[in-house]
């Protein structure tokens, strides 16, 4: 059932919106003059990751009642290292002799423990009535959805070597022990990086995935989140992802931004659970450089039409199939999947 916004969420998605889209233009515009000069932009794109979930917090703060309670200490915290990541990245605009980079990589880390504690330290009926608790007391096994990704993950990579006439590429990579050394650490890396992660996706999947589905309907609405999502990347695929081929580096992220939001929508109504589309998200990023054994593959792509071609179909194969699922047809909103706050 498709309904109206109520006046307080018709305010809350105009602050979200000025937040979470107003910050990347106005950041991208920095970014692109720092890329013309020929300095390390990186650091944009990772202040660029918190400014969603900032969005949200924003909007929670400005139109909350009075006696209305909130998770104030974690908010606080997410807040202000939200300015600091920012702050680091119209830094390295002015000074890029420092490695701002580097010690922006430094400020997620001691940000993403700080973080942890100041969570813990809300309420617990706080944490989860704006959905930043681990689950709702309900058997949802959310670690199934994490291993139906990761199945996903895999089998697209194999795909796309078995399309390149080279499917042996697959198993090659998995004979290297830095390849299992690097998986091994994975799962403990999670904790101390997970704020910029969580920084979309309580953005995306938390506020902004209800708010459309409300009201353009479920399946219509995750459609709008991934276009919206994957433009929302713009100034990324400009000035860092793909200079060469920026065009087809945004066709690349509108294709992927809609199959994966298909499925992270999917997997966020089955569990309604903000950290098992915080995960994926980790593991999406992070399985990129694992794989190839660097970080440096994510920057300065040089990308062909033939492999969007080849993306396309592969996402077509793998990831919309669950728009067709019943939790995608069923008109009812339960409670489980309104917006976080």
């Amino acid at each position: 059932m498709q309904t109206k916004w109520t006046a307080v969420e018709k305010k809350q998605l105009w602050i979200f919106v000025a937040v979470a889209f107003g910050m990347p233009v106005l950041m991208g515009i920095l970014m692109g003059i720092s890329f013309y000069r020929g300095n390390d932009v990186s650091a944009f794109p990772n202040a660029q990751m918190y400014y969603p979930a900032a969005g949200v917090m924003i909007a929670v703060l400005l139109t909350r009642k009075k006696e209305e309670k909130v998770p104030i200490k974690f908010f606080t915290g997410f807040l202000v290292l939200t300015a600091v990541m920012a702050g680091c990245a119209v830094a390295s605009l002015f000074k890029p002799e420092i490695q701002l980079a580097l010690i922006s990589q430094y400020i997620i880390i001691l940000g993403s423990i700080v973080l942890w504690l100041l969570l813990w330290l809300d309420k617990k009926e706080v944490r989860r009535k704006y959905g930043l608790s681990l689950g709702d007391g309900q058997k949802r096994r959310p670690w199934l959805y994490v291993l139906i990704f990761l199945g996903l993950y895999f089998l697209r990579i194999f795909l796309s070597y078995l399309f390149e006439g080279e499917p042996g590429m697959f198993f090659e990579m998995f004979k290297s022990p830095y390849t299992w050394l690097n998986l091994l650490v994975l799962p403990l890396n999670f904790f101390l990086v997970y704020t910029a992660f969580f920084g979309e996706e309580y953005g995306w999947r938390g506020f902004f995935q209800p708010m459309l589905q409300k009201r353009f309907g479920k399946r219509a609405g995750i459609l709008l989140l991934g276009i919206f999502w994957g433009f929302w990347h713009l100034p990324i695929n400009l000035f860092f992802y793909s200079p060469q081929t920026w065009l087809q580096s945004i066709v690349c992220q509108l294709i992927t931004c809609v199959g994966i939001a298909i499925f992270f929508g999917y997997a966020q109504m089955k569990t309604c659970n903000i950290w098992v589309a915080v995960i994926m998200h980790y593991l999406n990023n992070n399985l990129v450089a694992v794989i190839a054994g660097s970080a440096d593959v994510i920057s300065g792509q040089v990308i062909a039409w033939r492999d969007v071609l080849i993306l396309l179909i592969l996402n077509c194969i793998l990831f919309v199939p669950f728009i067709f699922t019943k939790i995608y047809g069923k008109q009812e909103q339960s409670a489980g999947e309104e917006k976080l706050q």
